[in-house]
């Protein structure tokens, strides 16, 4: 073979490979078989188990589209997504939370779901929890919102008992100021009455300040975002900040912890009452010693009752998928009502469809379940959801300032312009 022969042969092997290569990729149909892969978030082992289950039971019904489940991590999932959707090999159906949605929105990453999703489904899932997953001018839809986790406050039932307090109930909730003299009636000598996890201090600082008439965050006559400051923004910081400093009825030392670190020393009674979010269950179950009697109440109560904020978790469509609807089809598979109900089950969790949230599994007063879906109907999506550049203002405006406070270092005016004024300045870069 001459040296042009040779060139041409092998050139057409280098086409043929490449073919070859574009048809072995993982969404390939070229043997007739759509393949989707599914990232799932699911990390305890209940959820873990119930997510692969479904995979499986769809892909036994389906041979014409079978699911590849994926494992993903929380603890990574924005910077790992962003690559893979830079790269084209993003995941078909994302697996996420609807307060990391945003940029991928924006981004032009997410396919807008509005033309794909049934009738049903849209039906199923109440109004606000769809607005944490709406982004744009045009309202486009970018996330499923299934699980959704309120925070409540877990509590030792024999201290609780011994103090004589009054047991809150969401019928009859405790204000801030009362749950701030039970805190005190539940302080003794080595036992504070009350822990805060606040090794993350933003999210529960404004999730929790719904209830009191704060938001924080606003739209002004022209659609932008703009961070103000109001009377209800600021009883949850100063009520946390009395107990530490003014009471002295909350332990400074766990301010700094997440939610696990404070759970040895509630079950230890060195902590009467840790407010934690509602999945904790699981962990005091798993954890907790022979005997110890605790149970779930609801948080306190604002001028808003018991609103609070949540970021619901999510099911996404990739925008450079292939198979869009037979994506939609699995989604609307995976959170069928009694699906939704084994999801959140696995996941010590709330559902966000109204039918599964009506199931007698998720009503029974048996671990929580009820006082926890008595909260759903107070639930609202988390104050900065569709707010670009709110993880910024996070991480180098709110985070920094908040632990300051909480600390003792900076007092609440100076909190005030820290989170107002150099937030609005964040917020303005990603506004122009």
């Amino acid at each position: 073979m001459g040296i042009r022969g040779w060139r041409a042969g092998a050139l057409a092997l280098a086409l043929l490979a490449g073919l070859l290569g574009g048809c072995s990729a993982p969404r390939g149909d070229f043997d007739g078989v759509v393949r989707l892969r599914f990232q799932s978030l699911a990390w305890q082992k209940e959820s873990v188990d119930a997510n692969k289950a479904l995979v499986a039971e769809w892909n036994a019904a389906h041979p014409e589209v079978q699911v590849q489940y994926v494992q993903g991590s929380w603890n990574s999932v924005h910077d790992q997504l962003l690559t893979s959707f830079e790269g084209g090999e993003a995941p078909d159906v994302i697996h996420d939370a609807s307060d990391d949605l945003a940029d991928f929105a924006y981004g032009g990453y997410l396919a807008d779901l509005r033309p794909l999703l049934s009738e049903r489904l849209k039906a199923d899932i109440p109004a606000g929890s769809w607005e944490s997953v709406t982004f744009g001018a045009d309202g486009g839809v970018y996330g499923v919102p299934f699980l959704q986790e309120p925070r409540v406050l877990m509590a030792n039932t024999e201290l609780l008992r011994a103090s004589g307090v009054r047991i809150p109930t969401p019928e009859a909730p405790w204000s801030w100021e009362e749950f701030r003299t039970a805190a005190r009636q539940l302080t003794a000598e080595g036992r504070y009455g009350v822990a805060w996890p606040l090794k993350d201090p933003v999210s529960a600082t404004l999730n929790l300040g719904l209830s009191a008439g704060g938001r924080l965050f606003h739209r002004d006559a022209g659609g932008k975002a703009v961070i103000r400051w109001s009377e209800g923004d600021a009883v949850v910081p100063a009520t946390i900040r009395a107990l530490t400093e003014t009471d002295h009825s909350a332990s400074r030392a766990t301010l700094g912890m997440g939610g696990s670190d404070t759970l040895p020393g509630f079950f230890g009674g060195r902590y009467a009452m840790v407010p934690l979010g509602f999945s904790y269950r699981q962990q005091i179950v798993r954890q907790a010693p022979p005997g110890f009697a605790w149970q779930v109440l609801p948080p306190p109560a604002g001028a808003d009752g018991l609103a609070q904020g949540v970021s619901p978790q999510t099911l996404s469509i990739a925008q450079d998928s292939p198979h869009k609807k037979e994506a939609a089809a699995f989604i609307d598979f995976l959170l069928g009502p009694a699906n939704m109900v084994r999801l959140a089950r696995g996941d010590w969790m709330l559902p966000t469809g109204t039918r599964a949230l009506a199931d007698p599994a998720l009503r029974t007063p048996e671990l929580g379940w009820a006082t926890g879906t008595a909260l759903a109907g107070g639930l609202r999506p988390a104050p900065a959801q569709s707010v670009r550049g709110y993880p910024e203002w996070k991480d180098k405006v709110a985070t920094p300032a908040l632990q300051e406070f909480y600390s003792g270092a900076i007092d609440l005016a100076e909190l005030e312009e820290r989170l107002v004024g150099d937030g609005n300045r964040v917020l303005a870069r990603y506004q122009r």
